[in-house]
């Protein structure tokens, strides 16, 4: 396993702009900065990535607004009651993307959203205080507590949450396979635990955040 500097040569070789690259990508928000992020906006991210999934993001993007309006703000208290009525409403609402599992889906996500915020003092309490080296522990969590949060979804979540968060693409997968950290793209629970092992050892070596290791990682490859 080459060390991180090595990595980021390689990187580098094949992206000169490197630097750059990695510049123009906000960093990980602060425990206090993700504390502050009201639970209404942590659903919204999670409602964004799970209609992304297997989607073109663009249509996503440009019928956002219609989403927000939809939803009512997504206020987890009030989305977590939604009758049958609000549902149906849903389906037929021709502002969003009417896929009816990804609708209850978000009802169920605001119930979850809903019960860690009581059980945390805030949504964004529970975030901030997952340690970032148990990302895995994290994403058990979103997947077993709440609906359609597995895989890349929920990592692009904590991605663009600002959660300091590593993505499993396949480009990461093919440098942790090159690196000797596992021998095919990480998909099993074990295979998993050891890149995320890789990915933490990486960060404290180039004192950088986990999301940089990722994405240097992936700039790696080609």
């Amino acid at each position: 396993m080459k060390t991180f500097s090595d990595i980021r040569a390689l990187a580098t070789r094949h992206h000169p702009d490197l630097e750059a690259r990695l510049a123009a990508h906000a960093g990980p928000k602060s425990p206090d900065e993700l504390r502050a992020i009201p639970d209404d906006r942590w659903l919204a991210q999670m409602t964004r990535c799970v209609f992304q999934a297997g989607f073109v993001w663009k249509v996503i993007e440009a019928k956002w607004d219609g989403f927000e309006a939809a939803f009512e703000g997504f206020d987890p208290n009030r989305i977590s009651f939604f009758s049958d009525d609000d549902i149906a409403r849903l389906v037929s609402d021709a502002r969003i993307v009417r896929n009816g599992q990804k609708i209850m889906a978000t009802v169920e996500n605001a119930r979850m959203v809903a019960d860690l915020s009581a059980e945390h003092g805030g949504f964004g309490n529970f975030m901030a205080d997952w340690p970032s080296h148990d990302q895995a522990g994290l994403l058990a969590v979103l997947k077993s507590r709440g609906s359609r949060l597995s895989g890349m979804t929920a990592q692009y979540f904590l991605r663009f949450s600002g959660w300091d968060a590593w993505i499993l693409s396949a480009d990461v997968g093919a440098a942790l396979v090159r690196e000797g950290v596992v021998d095919k793209a990480p998909t099993s629970k074990a295979a998993i635990a050891k890149s995320a092992s890789a990915i933490a050892e990486w960060a404290k070596e180039g004192a950088c955040s986990q999301s940089e290791v990722s994405r240097v990682l992936a700039l790696s490859v080609g």
